[in-house]
């Protein structure tokens, strides 16, 4: 009995401790980043807004239609008022960082993930409410022997096929500590209830500027929600400023950069110096361990808070491949089950890998819209929409991207060079319904009503549904003569 009293009052004392901000956070309406009714009432109203201009009957792979320079780095647009992003709800952008640039910290009014396409780093998330945790050593000036002890939010580090997910409204910040550039691809989802403003994507800068090219005609209109400003600080009174920080007026100046004409990209003189070879040591272990516990199945989310949510994820690994054709190809799904944040994004992601002349569909997806990053090598794309007709048949290369709208049927066929991309989901558990393969649609239908549906016989019925065996990724039955034709005349238009 005395055992029994004092296991209780033990529990009593540890659970309460142990989960007291998560039970708090998931509550109705006390988690920030989770709908309450009135969030869900205001974005059924936005997508009752925008329903009859997303008739669409045409799409295309489209490329950046703006760049922007900064000291250290490119920033490239996609434009958002075409009518394939402003129906999905997004807007994309591409940042090139050159090797010791930093992406300058800033937050935006939309959640967002991001696949990291080339290069490695550091990145930051500063996560309103949560403690500064971590430590690291650094000296006051160059040269100095006076060092302090720096309190911080986590440090991360990405590499090449990481998913970075972010909530709307939390800082972050990215260093390219690698030899090479980073390039890294972020689809914004500005429909998401995160969002309750408008369609409009909002970057806020709390450092450096945005210096925009000069815009004329309709695409001057693309641009007036990411024109030309600086950071933050900047609009502020310097003196209600210094009083605010406690700082004199001379820091505010320069927390207004006044006279920063770097952009919002710039190089880091000297490496940072929290990058000590225990630093990165600690890192390693870090990720082995979060590796470990994945295996062993102890990643059941129940111990984490949002404080300590993981916020990437690396879907290049050919362990973590879900799909798996040898003469087709392979894909790999990101979702909350393996990235628990993208619950509270409703986002998700996808890489899929095709090999020489490999297809993967028809298929559909259920509920989300899809968003297509062309990472490597070429191929064929074809969207049907409801009614049967054709919206798009194009050629896709390395850097375009296309859309594919929710329950438009699609199918991907890989050139000879074979075709990479990555695929950015408007749900969490995006579900995909094929018309081809071992779990197709066809499949789970009688061989009579096939038969019927289609006026073809029995056997053809039958032959129909059991012709492909894999599922989802199929390898090259044949090539024929006028697909051997096109991807000639491709090559030779490359060349000139």
């Amino acid at each position: 009995m005395a055992t029994t009293s004092s296991l209780c009052l033990l529990l009593a004392i540890i659970l309460p401790t142990c989960f007291a901000q998560r039970i708090q956070w998931e509550l109705q309406g006390q988690n920030p980043w989770q709908p309450g009714a009135r969030q869900q009432g205001r974005w059924r109203h936005r997508q009752q807004q925008f329903r009859e201009e997303c008739d669409i009957w045409s799409l295309t792979a489209a490329e950046p239609f703006r760049r922007i320079e900064s000291e250290a780095g490119v920033s490239e647009y996609w434009d958002p008022t075409q009518q394939q992003f402003r129906c999905a709800g997004v807007v994309v952008i591409r940042h090139v960082i050159e090797p010791k640039g930093l992406l300058l910290p800033n937050y935006a009014n939309a959640p967002h993930v991001t696949y990291v396409v080339q290069g490695r780093g550091l990145f930051g998330a500063t996560i309103p409410g949560c403690p500064q945790t971590f430590q690291s050593e650094t000296r006051f000036e160059k040269g100095s022997e006076r060092r302090f002890r720096d309190e911080h939010q986590r440090i991360r580090r990405f590499r090449e096929g990481d998913v970075l997910a972010l909530p709307a409204g939390v800082t972050k910040w990215v260093y390219n500590d690698g030899d090479s550039r980073a390039i890294a691809i972020t689809v914004f989802d500005t429909s998401n209830f995160q969002n309750q403003l408008d369609e409009n994507l909002r970057l806020f800068l709390l450092a450096g500027s945005r210096q925009m090219q000069e815009i004329r005609g309709e695409r001057r209109e693309a641009a007036r929600h990411l024109e030309e400003g600086r950071n933050i600080f900047s609009g502020f009174d310097q003196e209600l400023l210094a009083e605010a920080l406690g700082v004199n007026v001379e820091t505010v100046n320069k927390l207004q950069g006044q006279n920063d004409q770097r952009g919002n990209i710039v190089f880091v003189e000297r490496s940072l110096q929290f990058l000590s070879p225990e630093f990165q040591e600690e890192e390693i272990r870090r990720e082995e361990l979060e590796r470990e516990e994945r295996h062993r199945g102890r990643d059941n989310g129940l111990e984490e808070t949002f404080c300590s949510l993981k916020l990437r994820h690396n879907i290049n690994a050919p362990s973590e491949t879900d799909i798996f054709n040898p003469r087709g190809g392979r894909i790999t799904a990101l979702n909350s089950n393996k990235l628990p944040i993208l619950n509270f994004l409703q986002l998700s992601a996808y890489r899929v890998v095709l090999y020489e002349h490999a297809t993967v569909g028809p298929f559909w997806t259920v509920n989300a819209h899809s968003i297509c990053y062309v990472t490597r090598g070429r191929g064929r794309i074809q969207i049907v929409r409801d009614n049967g007709r054709l919206v798009l048949d194009q050629e896709v290369q390395e850097g375009q991207l296309f859309v594919v709208p929710q329950n438009f049927v699609v199918i991907k066929k890989a050139s000879r060079e074979g075709l990479e991309y990555v695929a950015f989901k408007t749900s969490d558990n995006a579900v995909v319904s094929h018309l081809a393969g071992r779990t197709s649609a066809l499949r789970s239908l009688p061989v009579e009503v096939l038969a019927n549906s289609y006026l073809i016989s029995r056997e053809t019925a039958l032959h129909l549904k059991q012709s492909r065996r894999s599922v989802a990724v199929f390898g090259p039955h044949s090539i024929s003569r006028r697909e051997e034709e096109r991807e000639r005349a491709a090559t030779i238009s490359d060349n000139e």
